[in-house]
Parts: structure tokens; C-alpha cells; sequence
């Protein structure tokens, strides 16, 4: 029996297990969903689960850091990327 995958939304991991991943410090994740740059899932407890797709959000950030922007700037660059995306799908559909 094959495990099922695991959907890129789904929040699987703890917010130290992100910050490894992403080289953030956990007090920075609690800064960008501050911020709305990033919304973790939360456990019936209020325990924060990152997704696969909320990690990729975390390394364009840094990589956005890393050229330069300011949090005010990269909210408005990954609000522009969504709806690029978005009319992406759209269109495609």
C-alpha cells in the first residue's frame, strides 16, 4: 500500500521544523504572518502547521530580503505574483 501524498496546502510542519527549513528564525515566521506575508494552518490548540506551500512562500520572502526589499515591498510583490497566477488560471481554464 502506497501512502497518499500529501496536498501542497495541508499544514504539516511545526513552526521550528519551517524555520530549519527555511534558515528563519521562528520569532521572523511569527513576524510575517504578523505581517499576512504568510497564514499557517492552526490546530485545534492554536499550534501553527506550515504547508508545502506556505515553506515556498517562506523562501521567496528570503530570497526577496536577500535583493533587497522591505516586508512592505515583498507584500506587495507576492499580492502582484497571486494575482498573476491567478489570472494564469483563468485564463488557462
Amino acid at each position: 500500500m502506497h501512502p497518499s501524498p500529501v496536498e501542497p496546502s495541508r499544514g504539516v510542519f511545526a513552526i521550528s521544523v519551517a524555520a530549519e527549513m527555511t534558515g528563519a528564525g521562528v520569532q521572523t515566521l511569527r513576524l510575517y504572518e504578523k505581517r499576512g506575508l504568510v497564514t499557517p494552518e492552526r490546530t485545534e490548540g492554536g499550534t501553527r502547521r506550515y504547508s508545502h506551500d506556505d515553506l515556498a512562500v517562506l523562501q521567496r520572502i528570503q530570497s526577496l530580503l536577500g535583493d533587497g526589499l522591505n516586508l512592505a515591498g515583498i507584500a506587495l510583490v507576492l499580492a502582484l505574483e497571486a494575482d498573476n497566477a491567478q489570472l494564469r488560471r483563468q485564463s488557462a481554464g
